[in-house]
């Protein structure tokens, strides 16, 4: 597995490290406390309701938002959450116990391009947030279609800048703007000028469902509160 203390770069597992503890508030005040709707979205995506004991993989699932919805969503699912932070999956486990579900989510260090798990092994996979800072996505996207079994879903949630609309432009300053220095004067971290800078850096979304498909994923795309947050969705053929 990857030792996060290795990891010194923007995005990286030692990043989020200095940030852990703000890291929740951060992002409720940030999206207007929108992001627990998306990833509800995210979870209803999975489509695992006809399966008896479905398995999830959640990469770069941070302090375990997403795991800890999906866990709520199908009360039969057991779920993996990897991430390079250890300060991170420290927040994740203890949020586990106060919601009573640690039996059913095990987190742990992992890299989202290097899955330590067998082919076909899983039913869905998740990264909420994550892949802009995965650096090779393209192994990262090959790898969620190794470990989804035939039929099995890649649900990935992603920041974006908004294009059109009457409101894009005021969505655009918002991440630009005001995402970056609200988050620096919140936590006194000069780490969330990245944030802004790497939601500029991502491809357009038919660029990367471009990329999901040639992982092997038949993938799509849905815009979220104006094109703020994308969910992209990508299916393994059978």
């Amino acid at each position: 597995m990857t030792d996060p203390t290795t990891l010194t770069a923007d995005g990286s597992g030692a990043m989020f490290d200095r940030i852990a503890d703000r890291y929740d508030l951060l992002n409720r005040i940030i999206s207007l406390g929108i992001d627990n709707g998306w990833r509800r979205k995210t979870t209803e995506a999975l489509k695992l309701d006809g399966l008896a004991a479905p398995r999830v993989l959640d990469l770069a699932t941070g302090t375990a938002d997403l795991a800890i919805a999906t866990a709520l969503r199908y009360p039969n699912a057991t779920i993996l959450g990897t991430d390079p932070s250890r300060g991170m999956i420290k927040i994740g486990d203890d949020k586990l116990v106060q919601k009573g579900i640690a039996s059913r989510v095990t987190l742990t260090v992992g890299d989202a391009q290097a899955i330590e798990a067998e082919d076909a092994s899983f039913d869905a996979v998740t990264i909420s947030f994550g892949i802009r800072n995965v650096p090779d996505r393209d192994r990262a996207l090959r790898e969620m279609k190794r470990v989804l079994k035939p039929g099995g879903i890649a649900a990935i949630l992603e920041l974006g800048e908004p294009r059109s609309g009457i409101l894009g432009p005021l969505a655009r300053f918002h991440i630009r703007q005001v995402v970056p220095r609200l988050g620096a004067w919140l936590s006194g971290a000069k780490e969330y000028r990245y944030l802004q800078q790497s939601i500029a850096a991502f491809p357009e979304p038919e660029a990367f469902t471009e990329r999901m498909q040639n992982a092997g994923l038949e993938s799509s795309f849905t815009p979220l509160t104006f094109g703020v947050v994308h969910l992209y969705v990508g299916k393994r053929g059978a």
